[in-house]
């Protein structure tokens, strides 16, 4: 039986117990809610990465985030591991699959690496936005397509919509240029399509963009229905093809000035420079030929052998040798030897291909072929594919990062593929 004295002193101790267990609880409530509110949001400003997705099934779609971050906020860059030197050559490699990156607010036509970590995704008319990932893919900016024209001293200029479709940056990377496919507001006609005839469609514009605030720094005008751009390799021009325009812009980059145009033939598309900057190579599909601009005269004087049917996109070997040409409609990639006028290999990579890249000692491709979903990795040594890979439905843009090997293939339907070439 208990004494009241007892009691007492059960009760004494008890309440100090139960004191203590208080005063830890309410330590371990403020530490949960601290560390909640340091955590970043898993919802806000970030697009999904599934590395599930990409090793199981590379068309999968997850659900995302249409969040995009204030570019007045200075963006969060991933970390991610450099490529070491295996003493291999990129043809030695195995392209591996590393992760999908899906966003709502992604439709994209091409996928551009500045080679610092960056990578712009230009996602035409249907999202009216461009996006910039990282290395890791997350999402660092999303930046919209309206501009006030007159604000960037267009005479009689309007609030307008772009078409973001193609991008490149400055060579110190502080910059990049995206061409706009066609303008959306007051007076613009928004319509042109693939078989666009010539003097029937608006002139579009260029937007240059600061990658550092993310905010579009300037508007120039280009022709109609602006694709592909490229710059000299000593960056004092810019070259813009336009697709309805049948010609070829040529910009001051100091001055960021139109200085002419170049009248090319029907549906210009790529667009390859030579590396002392004096001639470029320009792609004409809807004639099937490829042309050559002297970049000091700014005149075609002649054009390339064997270009076969339907040439896009546009690439040079390191020496400036041999022109690797991707042929739509004729499912292949060849390569012409420049200094004997004629084509010396060939490769079926699919139906389609679009877009290329190369690795960056030039002995590999990475062509996307747009309706088999895939990508192939070609060796330019004899036009030998490598390997074929799933990357998604309807991939279009393709670009490779040289200080992470890492290759990312831009799909249509809404989705960024990246590989590694390890």
């Amino acid at each position: 039986m208990t004494t009241g004295v007892g009691r007492r002193g059960w009760v004494r101790t008890h309440a100090r117990l139960l004191g203590s267990l208080g005063v830890i609880a309410l330590v371990g409530l403020l530490a949960v809610a601290l560390a909640l509110a340091v955590r970043p949001s898993t919802h806000d400003n970030a697009a999904t990465v599934d590395t599930t997705a990409a090793q199981l099934n590379p068309s999968a779609s997850t659900s995302t985030s249409t969040a995009s971050v204030p570019t007045t906020m200075a963006p969060m860059i991933t970390a991610t591991p450099l490529a070491t030197n295996d003493g291999k050559t990129s043809a030695q490699r195995q392209l591996v699959s590393a992760f999908v990156v899906s966003n709502a607010d992604l439709q994209p036509k091409s996928i551009v690496a500045s080679g610092s970590g960056l990578f712009f995704a230009q996602n035409m008319m249907y999202r009216h936005n461009m996006m910039v990932f990282d290395r890791a893919g997350a999402l660092v900016a999303k930046i919209a397509d309206d501009v006030d024209l007159a604000a960037f001293g267009v005479a009689g200029g309007v609030k307008a919509q772009g078409a973001p479709v193609e991008a490149v940056f400055t060579r110190d990377g502080s910059s990049v240029y995206v061409s706009n496919y066609k303008m959306y507001g007051p007076g613009y006609n928004p319509v042109a399509d693939d078989s666009c005839g010539r003097g029937r469609w608006d002139d579009s514009y260029i937007y240059k963009i600061n990658t550092k605030t993310f905010s579009v720094d300037k508007v120039i005008p280009t022709g109609a229905v602006p694709k592909f751009m490229a710059i000299t390799p000593d960056g004092a021009q810019l070259l813009v093809s336009n697709w309805c325009g049948f010609d070829l812009t040529i910009i001051d980059t100091a001055t960021d000035v139109p200085i002419t145009r170049v009248n090319i033939g029907s549906h210009p598309r790529g667009i390859a420079i030579t590396k002392d900057s004096r001639y470029a190579y320009v792609s004409v599909m809807g004639e099937s030929k490829i042309v050559q601009v002297n970049l000091a005269t700014r005149a075609v004087v002649g054009a390339v052998g064997d270009a076969g049917s339907t040439p896009r996109h546009l690439l040079l070997s390191p020496d400036d040798q041999f022109l690797y040409v991707s042929n739509n409609h004729q499912n292949s990639v060849r390569k012409i030897d420049l200094r004997a006028g004629r084509e010396v290999g060939i490769a079926a990579t699919g139906t389609e291909p679009r877009t290329m890249a190369m690795s960056d000692d030039g002995e590999s491709l990475y062509v996307v072929n747009y309706q088999d979903g895939t990508v192939s990795k070609v060796r330019t040594a004899d036009m030998k594919i490598l390997q074929t890979e799933p990357s998604g439905v309807h991939p279009v843009g393709v670009t490779y990062d040289a200080p992470t090997r890492q290759v990312w293939v831009a799909n249509y339907t809404g989705s960024l593929h990246v590989f590694i070439d390890k």
